[in-house]
């Protein structure tokens, strides 16, 4: 039985895991942190559980064939039933409501009805989701692998997403702020601003509410921790090994091929070695060796980090009155992390199970955006804590505005930046996506190496925008790889 040695117990690498262990491969996952999951996380406060990684799961959906990925990981089990929030948001405003729902027929009738004024941009908004509805993320086999169940794109899956093609040119080279630009009612621009980071192109927005519209997306009970439990899970029954709080320091390359890894100055020989560590980190840090040179240079000038703060509160008040995802227009931009917002992301956790103590809720805020160079300042001149509660305050006042129950409430306050998710996760710059700016292509890296053999890639950065679905897809390719170099037949489930 062959070795291998997989960097990061991440989603990539117990999906990697599962998939190695399963065609028969001594798999042993070497993990820096005390739990798995990686940038899909969760972390309890007295009490209090706070989402800090998915917030929708992509191939929640049993129709896709993602799902069926996400259930040969052992992801999605009985434990974790899939829940679909719906209004996703709600935009509240000087006692106004504005609905961000799923259903695009729905979707439109309330825009519309919010603001006549916008009939155009809507229907142009509207008539975009319908027709990326059915386009969906292509999982498929790699060239030449060996396996009894084949997966590849029939043609007539295939037609139905070309459908996009003359559309699709267009969105992508504008940005997501310059359409939101054409609704001339600003509380319906500060809702659509939510949907994700405003760098990317409008293309990433308008997949994103497709998605949703398709019936995609839902949340898995008890989030990021128990979907990434039940994968550990998995991968221990299969046999694999986690070694947590070893943190791999170096991949070891000797007469062109990866030998193993060095662990807190150790020596661990393998057969092969995938790295699923953030790419744009591990090819910096993790090699004495010069890789490929075209594919690094190509890392180094598009990636373009997609980072957040992240506040989490526990708050000493029931607030089921409240929707799960909220958002409140600012009369004057909050400022964080070096940037201005115009709007407050909500999350309110009053109705999820063991989120809370009894009568309590979990509540969070995200603020998206290149904040890591303030932070990295911050750290260094002595003033991150400072900083670190400012912010936590300007949100709470923001909140105690609209959400009066709040006022002397908060009993657990918690602020994650790009800095907390780096000396967690090792990413770059402590993000977790690269932007698809307006006009940038999509690249893809290298998922086995071009310059050293038995060593091998996974995770969210090896195909852009990167993500949960990426993260996962690519741990499965990975395996793939390692099962057509060593000619054994791939077995995707038992």
């Amino acid at each position: 039985m062959k070795k291998l040695i997989i960097v990061g117990a991440g989603v990539s690498g117990l999906s990697a895991g599962v998939y190695a262990a399963r065609n028969g491969f001594d798999v042993t996952i070497f993990e820096k942190h005390i739990i798995p999951g990686g940038l899909s996380t969760s972390w309890k406060r007295k009490g209090y559980l706070f989402e800090g990684g998915m917030h929708w799961l992509t191939g929640s959906s049993e129709k896709l064939f993602l799902n069926k990925v996400w259930r040969e990981v052992g992801a999605l089990k009985e434990n974790n039933p899939v829940f679909y929030r719906d209004p996703f948001y709600v935009l509240k405003s000087g006692g106004k409501e504005l609905c961000l729902y799923r259903d695009v027929d729905r979707l439109e009738e309330e825009l519309l009805r919010y603001a006549p004024e916008d009939k155009r941009a809507i229907r142009r908004l509207c008539d975009d989701i319908r027709l990326f509805k059915g386009v969906h993320m292509i999982v498929d086999d790699i060239p030449f692998l060996k396996t009894k169940n084949p997966v590849h794109p029939g043609i007539f899956e295939l037609l139905r997403m070309a459908i996009v093609i003359f559309r699709l040119p267009f969105l992508v080279q504008q940005s997501y702020i310059d359409y939101l630009s054409k609704f001339k009612n600003k509380d319906i621009r500060h809702l659509l601003a939510t949907v994700i980071g405003t760098r990317y192109n409008a293309l990433s927005f308008v997949y994103t509410l497709a998605s949703f519209a398709s019936g995609d997306c839902g949340y898995p009970a008890g989030g990021s921790l128990r979907l990434t439990r039940n994968m550990a899970d998995t991968f221990e029954s299969l046999g694999g090994k986690i070694e947590y709080r070893r943190e791999v320091s170096k991949i070891v390359v000797e007469g062109g091929k990866a030998s193993g890894v060095v662990v807190n100055d150790e020596f661990v020989p393998s057969d092969a070695v995938i790295v699923t560590e953030d790419m744009r980190k591990a090819v910096e840090t993790l090699f004495d060796v010069q890789l490929n040179r075209r594919w690094l240079s190509v890392l180094r000038r598009h990636v373009i980090t997609e980072q957040n703060m992240f506040v989490c509160l526990g708050v000493k008040a029931d607030l089921r009155k409240y929707p799960r995802g909220i958002v409140f227009p600012l009369e004057k931009p909050l400022c964080a992390g070096g940037l201005e917002f115009n709007e407050l992301r909500i999350n309110n956790y009053a109705e999820y199970e063991n989120h809370s103590p009894e009568g309590c809720t979990s509540v969070t805020c995200l603020l998206l955006g290149n904040s890591y160079a303030y932070w990295k300042q911050a750290k260094d001149d002595g003033t991150y804590k400072q900083k670190k509660q400012q912010l936590a305050d300007d949100v709470i006042s923001e909140l105690e505005k609209r959400m009066p129950e709040i006022k002397d409430a908060v009993e657990v306050i918690d602020v994650a930046t790009p800095l907390t998710y780096e000396r967690y996760c090792n990413t770059y710059e402590g993000s977790w996506m690269t932007v698809w700016r307006p006009g940038g292509r999509a690249i893809n890296a290298p998922i086995k190496s071009l310059s050293v053999k038995n060593l091998y890639f996974a995770g969210q950065r090896t195909i852009m925008p990167g993500g949960l679905p990426i993260a996962v897809v690519s741990g499965r390719k990975a395996v793939q790889y390692l099962c057509r170099d060593n000619n054994v037949m791939f077995r995707s489930a038992e």
